[in-house]
């Protein structure tokens, strides 16, 4: 009998589900939800960097897709041997004593404060000043060494210390936190027991401060520091983690019913989308794995033996088995890749939102035909007009900054910047500017690992920039002056993910031997062009002053 696996891939504006073949990774049925509250920016307020999810858009996003993969294969469900999730993160959410998210609660069904902070959430930089300070001047363990040294208002520990502060109702009712992919691994399994329950190696890892040479999470000693209530907390969430080639549980007798599956399917342990999508595209020694989306994350992983325990400086953590078990995990990323150029997108949009498709010129259909014409060629066209640019014109500088930035060396106080506008600088213009700025953003983090004595033979792209934007891959590849492989996938993280699950059921002895098997091939490749690699060395420069006298000037 053929064996199947469903991987479940959450990102920041939709969940998509993979089912895949065990034997050879074709992907039998797929399906995507968009998150309705999410579209209209519920519980959001992009003014003071909150972001935040309705667990409900991730419930209903799973039931819909799963089943409807179920459903359109066609496979029977007894083939369908497992499920593993991905997810962004960190992305924690509050629960009760039975691991019901608290947004669920009476009195809670519209508080912020009571939903899924989502990892691009902001609004815990002061927090996650206390950390770095705390960790700084305090004579114990260096908490946050393998975390790249710096502690990210992104992660784990300081959404948690922001809400509780902000909160009061909240720090009361919230028993624990777990993060996304925890939540809906445990959602989906039959055991309830929050003790028992496997957290997340990924997570723990590379957000909160979970390290085995301090055996777990940080001490009561150092969190009481911050507040009484993450002591408390502390007591009320796990010491051991667990990799996702691992069983978590089986379906529920509930959900095998909601699904349409059986109890026999296994859950393997949760994971964060970017590692999946790093087993996706077959990772190796000595490649980076860029997953390319609404931000970046970048992926290595290295032998214990060669990295050893030394921490690597600036980096969104190094963790024994977060991505291969048995190799040690490294990652970091940009907070803002798509999201940069989605941004221009919108101020650029404003007047045609709020003067012609607001006209009584136009009636209801044809502004719905114009707003989709806009739409499905907006980034299209300018980035054709960008493209066709000559280097040798002047175009401006700009930064990748637009919501922080996350390495190296993560600092979600600074901002972006253009300088070297002028009369001349046109949409195109600017756009190439910030087409620039996302790719010498990514060169920092090459830099940095280089320096770090990270060896880097090859790069790969995955993510629907990567896919959709040739003019931003050979940009990319001509500023890292490396050639730059295109995963064929649509959906590497779930891919990834299903990989994982199949490791978990038994299938294949390890995850590597499973990746060669079932993972993705590649596309298309971007090699370097040497003329314009030597005309962008300028505008690097360039880039790095700015970078460098916006630093300097936001600390004052």
């Amino acid at each position: 009998m053929k064996r199947y696996f469903i991987g479940l891939d959450y990102g920041t504006d939709s969940v998509r589900a993979v089912l895949v073949d065990s034997d050879n990774g074709s992907e039998i049925a797929t399906e995507v939800f968009w998150y309705p509250r999410w579209k209209n920016q519920e519980f959001c307020d992009a003014s003071i960097n909150q972001f935040r999810q309705h667990p409900l858009d991730h419930i209903e996003g799973l039931e819909l897709t799963i089943k409807s993969v179920v459903v359109h294969s066609k496979i029977n469900p007894k083939s369908i041997k497992g499920i593993c999730i991905d997810t962004t993160g960190s992305s924690p959410i509050p629960v009760t004593a039975k691991g019901t998210p608290l947004a669920f609660e009476v009195g809670f069904e519209n508080n912020a404060n009571a939903m899924m902070v989502l990892w691009k959430d902001h609004t815990a930089i002061k927090e996650a000043k206390e950390i770095n300070e705390l960790v700084s001047n305090w004579d114990g363990t260096d908490f946050i060494k393998y975390e790249g040294g710096v502690y990210s208002s992104e992660w784990f520990w300081a959404k948690i210390l922001h809400i509780i502060r902000a909160d009061i109702d909240v720090k009361k009712q919230a028993f624990t936190w777990m993060e996304h992919c925890d939540f809906m691994t445990f959602l989906l399994i039959g055991n309830k027991d929050l003790k028992s329950f496997k957290r997340s190696r990924c997570a723990a890892g590379h957000k909160a401060m979970w390290h085995e040479s301090w055996n777990g999470l940080p001490s009561v000693k150092f969190l009481a520091q911050l507040d009484p209530y993450l002591a408390e907390l502390r007591n009320r969430l796990y010491n051991q983690t667990f990799t996702s080639d691992q069983v978590a549980g089986n379906l529920s007798t509930d959900w095998a019913g909601r699904l349409g599956l059986t109890t026999d399917t296994i859950i393997a342990v949760g994971t964060f989308d970017a590692h999946a999508g790093a087993v996706g595209t077959k990772i190796e020694e000595h490649a980076l794995v860029r997953v390319m989306g609404t931000s970046t994350c970048d992926i290595m992983v290295s032998p214990k033996d060669v990295i050893g325990s030394n921490p690597i400086s600036g980096i969104c953590g190094q963790v024994n088995g977060s991505v291969i078990p048995g190799l040690v995990g490294l990652e970091a990323g940009q907070s803002g890749f798509g999201d940069v150029l989605a941004w221009f997108k919108d101020v650029l949009s404003w007047p045609i939102d709020t003067l012609v498709l607001s006209s009584n010129i136009l009636d209801d259909q044809q502004k719905m035909k114009l707003e989709k014409e806009i739409d499905d060629n907006f980034i299209r066209k300018l980035s054709n007009e960008a493209e066709n640019l000559p280097l040798t014109e002047s175009i401006p500088i700009a930064l990748d900054w637009i919501n922080g930035r996350r390495t190296p060396d993560a600092n979600q106080e600074l901002k972006s910047a253009i300088s070297n506008l002028s009369l001349g600088s046109k949409a195109p213009h600017i756009f190439k500017a910030l087409v620039h700025a996302i790719c010498f953003g990514a060169k920092k983090i090459v830099d940095r690992l280089e320096e770090e004595g990270v060896r880097i033979d090859k790069v790969i792209g995955i993510g629907g920039v990567a896919r959709k934007s040739s003019f931003i891959m050979q940009t990319l590849a001509n500023v890292l002056n490396m050639p730059i492989k295109i995963s064929a996938s649509d959906q590497t993280p779930a891919l990834g993910a299903a990989i994982y699950a199949a490791v978990a059921a038994g299938v294949y002895p390890d995850v590597i031997t499973a990746a060669q098997k079932m993972g993705s091939d590649f596309e298309a490749e971007y090699v370097p062009i040497q003329e314009q690699v030597e005309q962008l060395l300028p505008e690097i420069e360039a880039y790095n002053s700015l970078c460098s006298f916006i630093e300097l000037n936001s600390k004052k």
